[in-house]
């Protein structure tokens, strides 16, 4: 495994990360969930990112019984906060209150002391910015949590939050979780550069599309009926891009990778890897097998004539 700093902050990640989305909790059960998991962290993935709105608190809890007996100074754990968790006017978005109460929820569910890094979900418009700060900040400062970040922030909300922290001699955003992979590229024009100019790293979530870039879907009447994108439970993230244009695009870019020698998924996970920007890929698993090929993406360099082959697809492909 390989692992790379978050942003300019000191903690390293693994390249490849594993997260918990329409999987743990949820789809999976959870003898296989944390079989998992603990076989993940043997492998070398220290990053595990979930959180309190997946399986409505459920992936947490199962996040927290597959890590109960590992070093806990071995394990970078994130966890988020923003979506509704009950009915309640108080009950989501990023106020003091919800944010402050949704932490320590998240704390027993994951059955631990502290979180090394909790994620703002969205962006709350409705709640100052310097609420938000302080909360975060004085959060770390009481040891609940170790860094804060973002995700699907934009380049502006990224830099306002980091001017308010320093205004306020306090904790600014330390990542950024953005969705990006082949397909959604939108991430490269301001918010991957602002980020970085601002010392965040980019944890970044989706770097295969939903499953879409395994290569696996030939049509969307025709999903394996062991996919994800046959369980209508957890397909419609993905159904937009199960269209034969884009489906088309993902057929020539497989056969780039098996002229490398790889497969798709990890072809689709080094093309990531390939900023060094990008921290770590979040990558989701429902069986030990689609770890053991991720894996292989971590150190994996793709060549200047194969990049350029990739571009050339892409550019007349979607964005």
């Amino acid at each position: 495994m390989q692992y790379r700093k978050l942003g300019k902050w000191g903690v390293r990640l693994s390249e490849i990360g594993l997260g918990s989305w329409l999987t743990y909790g949820g789809t999976i059960d959870e003898k296989a969930s944390i079989e998992q998991i603990q076989y993940a962290l043997e492998k070398g993935i220290n990053f595990l990112d979930t959180a309190n709105v997946y399986a409505h608190g459920e992936a947490e809890t199962v996040v927290g019984k597959a890590v109960k007996n590992w070093r806990r100074d071995s394990i970078v754990l994130a966890t988020k906060v923003f979506f509704p968790m009950a009915e309640g006017p108080n009950d989501r978005g990023l106020s003091r209150k919800h944010v402050f109460e949704q932490c320590h929820l998240s704390l027993k569910r994951l059955n631990v002391e502290y979180i090394d890094l909790y994620q703002c979900h969205r962006f709350d418009p409705e709640v100052p910015l310097f609420e938000l700060v302080r909360t975060m900040d004085d959060l770390t400062r009481q040891g609940k949590i170790l860094y804060w970040g973002v995700s699907e922030w934009q380049a502006e909300q990224i830099e306002e939050a980091c001017q308010i922290a320093e205004s306020l001699g306090a904790m600014p955003p330390v990542s950024n979780q953005p969705r990006y992979n082949m397909l959604a590229r939108n991430m490269e024009a301001k918010v991957i550069p602002q980020a970085a100019r601002l010392g965040l790293g980019q944890v970044v979530f989706s770097p295969l599309a939903q499953g879409v870039l395994t290569g696996k879907y030939k049509s969307a009447k025709a999903a394996p009926e062991d996919s994800r994108g046959a369980d209508a439970r957890v397909n419609s993230f993905m159904l937009g891009n199960l269209n034969k244009e884009t489906l088309s695009l993902v057929e020539k870019l497989a056969k780039l990778a098996a002229e490398a020698g790889l497969t798709m998924p990890q072809m689709a996970l080094a093309w990531c890897l390939r900023l060094p920007e990008i921290t770590s890929v979040i990558t989701g698993a429902t069986k030990l097998s689609q770890i053991d090929d991720n894996l292989i993406a971590a150190g994996t360099k793709l060549d200047d004539a194969l990049l350029k082959k990739i571009d050339d697809l892409l550019s007349v492909g979607i964005r």
